[in-house]
């Protein structure tokens, strides 16, 4: 399995440089690495010196480049949707829709690229997938997107399943689904569809820090500390963990009890084009991650533990409403799904502690 990197910070604080930089470390010490961006503009060609293809394309030994062209991507996802259509559907009304039609719609991005990351960690021809999003919001979104669409999946399946049209339907879906498409499925059928697959093994990738990790990067500004905080957080509420922290051009002692307790490592400036003191400045990508994990459930103590640095109890908001625990940190939402022991238990405190939120259930 590829390990996928990113790097998220405030703009202009050199993630694309600390990103390609990453990439030609890990290139030159034996990993092959596929670069990914999204950012479109001649900044990034300019630091490469070559122009990014729509499809991977070498750079250099062990290492390819990409640029994510979104309406590109669509076209081609487009004409899976219809082949998938054909296959199950025995009357398909899609075939009259090209997909070099369709126009790319807010937020179409960050799902467009997100299955290219998945295409091509699953292809087993890369060790590393860099990603250089286009801003760390958007990246943000972009991994938040397997949990929240689990979740709408699943809560309105439970619904509907639980309501009194779903139980009426329920003896019908199988007739109905042999008669409309080319498979026989039950009620039961329609929880196990291979986007539900999808979307499990997208979250089990984002929980497991060896296969999908992020770095903060910042400069010795206050207001880039602060937005490398803010992103920090927002990456624990949608389950990225952030190994370390690497400064640009700035000293590191004098942020360590910021960030503690990760990592930190100061890269130089860049000079004439000249990558190598920047790769070698760099940490070690590779090897088990030490990063604190976002999510801990305790079930022997009945504790829910969620790490969120770069907020303060003011900025985060505990609900209840269902058999889910939702968090509010920033602008991100989540919802924890609890085990069978600890799911629908009323919490019976909660604090905020060491950029720890502890709920006690």
């Amino acid at each position: 399995m590829a390990l996928i990197l990113t790097f998220l910070g405030k703009g202009g604080s050199g993630c694309s440089t600390v990103a390609i930089a990453a990439a030609k470390k890990l290139a030159a010490g034996g990993s092959r690495v596929l670069f990914l961006s999204q950012d479109a503009s001649p900044v990034l060609q300019k630091l490469w010196g070559t122009t990014l293809e729509g499809t991977p394309t070498d750079i250099e030994p062990n290492l390819k480049g990409m640029a994510l062209q979104s309406a590109q991507m669509l076209s081609k996802r487009w004409e899976d949707v219809k082949d998938l259509e054909s296959q199950y559907l025995r009357s398909p009304t899609l075939k009259n829709v090209y997909g070099q039609e369709l126009g790319v719609l807010p937020g179409m991005d960050g799902a467009l690229a997100l299955d290219a990351l998945r295409e091509y960690e699953e292809s087993k021809e890369y060790d590393v997938i860099v990603y250089d999003g286009d801003s760390a919001s958007s990246t943000l979104r972009m991994f938040s997107i397997p949990e929240i669409m689990s979740w709408y999946v699943r809560r309105f399946q439970e619904v509907l399943m639980e309501s009194d049209v779903g139980k009426t339907l329920a003896p019908f879906v199988q007739p109905i689904t042999s008669a409309v498409l080319n498979v026989s499925w039950s009620a039961d059928d329609l929880k196990d569809t291979p986007a539900n697959d999808i979307l499990k093994s997208g979250k089990a990738a984002l929980a497991d820090p060896n296969r999908v990790a992020a770095y903060l990067v910042t400069t010795g500004d206050p207001t880039a500390i602060a937005a490398s905080k803010y992103y920090w957080g927002g990456a624990q509420q949608v389950g990225l963990s952030v190994r370390g922290v690497i400064v640009n051009q700035g000293q590191t002692a004098s942020l360590a009890e910021e960030f503690d307790p990760l990592n930190l490592s100061s890269v130089p400036k860049m000079e004439s084009s000249n990558w190598q003191p920047l790769m070698e400045s760099l940490p070690q990508f590779l090897g088990d991650s030490q990063a604190p994990k976002p999510l801990i459930v305790d079930v022997a103590n009945r504790q829910v533990k969620v790490f969120l640095p770069g907020f303060d109890k003011k900025q985060v908001k505990l609900t209840q409403y269902g058999p889910e625990l939702t968090i509010e940190a920033g602008d991100q939402r989540r919802n924890v799904e609890l085990p069978p022991s600890l799911a629908g238990q009323s919490v019976k405190g909660a604090k905020f502690q060491n950029s720890y939120l502890i709920v006690s259930l």
